[in-house]
């Protein structure tokens, strides 16, 4: 089992490269999203959802139920083979649905373009919802769109292998030194001390905790090519080339969550995504999760949210932001991190669930020091190109990666 993260990551674009196409000089929905007619009757809400099974989707089924029949419409819920695919289609064509998931990796390309309804501030306290996430769906200043849940990365340690290497609680690594120097003692033990994914999903961690990252807060300029982001390559890939990190792909796993189950390594960077794969994949893995180990310039770790997006041509658009409220109440909110796993986006609901899943309180807490990810259009090819620099870290130069994406995002940016 694939995280879901992973999962959306890798979804091809293509719809939404058309979608970008169309709206490129002026025939875009900037010119129209004004125009949709609102119907004030009971709506016919069409609701699209990237699930990641049937857990997921049932429990939305009966959420979207529970509101309609207490407020006098229907709401369809179609769970997507291909979200991205068909989202862009629709919105490309001029007919979507009302309300839809939108990935934060790709809400920058449909806000610019006024694919979305920019609703935000009609949604009940949304300064509840955690500040990274709320900065992760605005554009323009604008809060666009609830977010709708959210996971944040961990060091994941599998007890028994650390106890085989003769580790012990003083040696779970809270900084860079502490993790070089417990890495060098599973090393001396036979063991792979750590499975690290190989793209910024997981390695731009270390940026943030070197005080760097990719893009100005404002989305608008490239950041990568600074001695913060420099220092942060640097050290992974001194990981790397001793031998103390690998990639899943070293490890003959198709991701670090697979690596970990395996029991190829004694620890793993991932999101609480990890517990139902390891329980569903690898049920006998005993294991514990901590904070990321702290940089140079202190904690930091990466969000990775998506929230309710509502079209910009949806004739229903009151009907969809009240669809929108119930469905991101702390209650609902509860109800489905119960369902399907998921972290809840209020904060004041924070407390419930972490007495409910107390070994989520780590990622929980991690909201408060996360990066969401690069929130500006145009940048998937730019992203994509990034990648593969990371995946070639060992034997390639952190310095030339930082500058591509620097020239790359800024001709991206720039571009019309």
């Amino acid at each position: 089992m694939a995280p879901r993260t992973l999962t959306r990551a890798a979804v091809a674009g293509l719809a939404a490269v058309a979608l970008l196409g169309s709206a490129a000089c002026g025939s875009g929905f900037d010119d129209s999203s004004g125009d949709a007619k609102q119907s004030s009757g009971p709506a016919s809400l069409q609701i699209l959802i990237g699930s990641s099974g049937e857990a997921e989707t049932k429990a939305v089924q009966d959420a979207a139920a529970t509101w309609a029949s207490s407020s006098g419409n229907t709401a369809t819920v179609t769970p997507a083979q291909d979200l991205t695919q068909q989202l862009g289609q629709a919105l490309a064509g001029g007919t979507p649905p009302d309300v839809f998931y939108v990935d934060a990796a790709r809400f920058a390309d449909y806000a610019s373009v006024g694919a979305l309804e920019p609703y935000g501030d009609k949604i009940s306290n949304p300064d509840d919802f955690y500040e990274s996430l709320r900065t992760t769906f605005s554009y323009d200043g604008k809060l666009y769109c609830a977010p709708k849940d959210f996971s944040t990365l961990a060091l994941q340690i599998n007890t028994d292998l650390w106890a085989k290497a003769g580790l012990t609680d003083a040696d779970v690594p809270t900084t860079w030194d502490q993790l070089t120097a417990t890495a060098q003692k599973i090393k001396a033990k036979g063991q792979v001390a750590l499975a690290l994914g190989d793209t910024r999903d997981r390695i731009g961690a270390f940026m943030v905790q070197n005080g760097g990252w990719l893009l100005s807060k404002d989305g608008k300029q490239p950041t990568a090519d600074t001695p913060e982001n420099l220092a942060a390559l640097q050290y992974v890939k001194t990981l790397l080339t001793s031998g103390l990190a690998k990639y899943p792909k070293q490890l003959d796993a198709g991701w670090s969550g697979e690596a970990f189950g395996k029991g190829k390594a004694v620890m793993t960077i991932e999101g609480n995504w990890i517990k139902g794969a390891l329980q569903n994949d690898f049920p006998n893995v005993k294991y514990k999760v901590v904070a990321l180990p702290a940089g140079p310039k202190g904690q930091g770790t990466l969000s990775f949210t998506q929230c309710w997006g509502i079209a910009a041509k949806s004739k229903y658009k009151d009907q969809a932001i009240k669809f929108v409220e119930a469905m991101t109440s702390g209650a609902q909110q509860l109800t489905f991190a119960k369902a399907v796993g998921v972290m809840p986006s209020r904060q004041s609901v924070r407390d419930q669930y972490t007495a409910a899943s107390p070994t989520d309180k780590v990622f929980i807490d991690g909201a408060a020091y996360a990066q969401g990810p690069v929130n500006a259009p145009k940048m998937d090819s730019v992203l994509k190109d990034l990648d593969t620099g990371l995946q070639s870290l060992t034997t390639g130069d952190p310095k030339t990666v930082l500058q591509n994406f620097d020239k790359n995002a800024k001709a991206a940016l720039g571009g019309s």
